[in-house]
């Protein structure tokens, strides 16, 4: 299958190892990215103060995509969420439809749709599966331990993920992670937020959100968090020394994106999948999957 690749605005700037490993291991399991230049910010950055600009942003993106006749496959959270849940209003609300083909005219676009947006882990779960994962797996991460995080976007809007995960019990995961020979681990923050919502409001509040579910992974037998959007990144990887110094405590919680474990399980190495990009270095991880 292909899909026009949306890396959004966090991604190239401060994800570079989470795109290289998307690329790679979507490669490796027959899926095709094409790159789109002309894609803009998904709108999500406007939502709490403009709705209709939001509305007009993520539509310029769909609409540029229903040219291209591909659907979109998004890395971060909240550009899959936005797109989608944008896809959705156009689709059922004709009288936003024509205000946002109104404003698009302007610069020459117009959409009718419906164009298909999914997250790059829901690409995996109903274009492979966990089973194509097991059956494509040359190098299964036998003793490797890790612990999800899912992010607050990644089953939202919830009428929109009928059918792929439950947004209150969510599993699929822990099952693409379980996919690759490793275990997946549970702890008690494993639904949290990671804080990256009220980051530009407040950075008390951010990182004592943060630090709650760094704390109870690094209290289990994981050798990783395992991540899939590149803002919860910022707060647990980026804000993690920052955290800890404040907090007084001495821990180091490595991060990780899940396509980073898949691409190991898949056969590729650590610096094809940019893992010396990631700050805190996963050394334990690697050293049982690479020696």
């Amino acid at each position: 299958m292909e899909a026009l690749l949306y890396l959004g605005c966090t991604v190239p700037v401060r994800n570079l190892n989470y795109e290289l490993a998307a690329r790679l291991t979507a490669e490796r399991l027959g899926i095709k990215f094409r790159d789109l230049e002309s894609f803009g910010c998904c709108g999500f950055p406007l939502k709490s103060l403009d709705a209709e600009d939001t509305l007009v942003a993520a539509a310029r993106n769909l609409a540029l995509a229903e040219r291209e006749g591909l659907e979109i496959c998004a890395l971060c959270n909240a550009c899959a969420g936005t797109l989608a849940e944008t896809a959705h209003t156009l689709e059922t609300d004709p009288e936003t439809k024509a205000m946002v083909n109104e404003r698009l005219a302007a610069v020459g676009l117009r959409y009718e749709g419906p164009v298909r947006v999914r997250h790059y882990m829901r690409l995996l779960w109903e274009e492979v599966g966990p089973a194509g994962i097991r059956s494509a797996v040359t190098k299964p991460l036998d003793g490797v331990v890790l612990a999800p995080h899912y992010g607050c976007h990644y089953l939202k809007p919830s009428e929109l993920t009928v059918g792929f995960d439950s947004p209150d019990v969510p599993a699929t995961l822990a099952e693409l992670i379980a996919a690759t020979g490793a275990r997946s681990v549970d702890y008690p923050s494993l639904k949290e937020c990671c804080g990256g919502g009220v980051l530009g409001i407040s950075e008390e509040v951010a990182n004592a959100l943060a630090s709650i579910k760094l704390q109870d992974v690094a209290e289990t037998e994981a050798q990783a968090l395992v991540l899939v959007c590149p803002f919860c990144n910022v707060m647990y990887e980026g804000q993690q020394k920052k955290i800890f110094k404040e907090a007084g405590l001495d821990l180091k919680v490595p991060v990780v994106y899940y396509p980073q474990i898949l691409g190991l399980a898949l056969g590729l190495s650590s610096q094809e999948l940019g893992f010396k990009l990631n700050r805190v270095k996963p050394s334990e991880l690697l050293k049982i999957v690479e020696g």
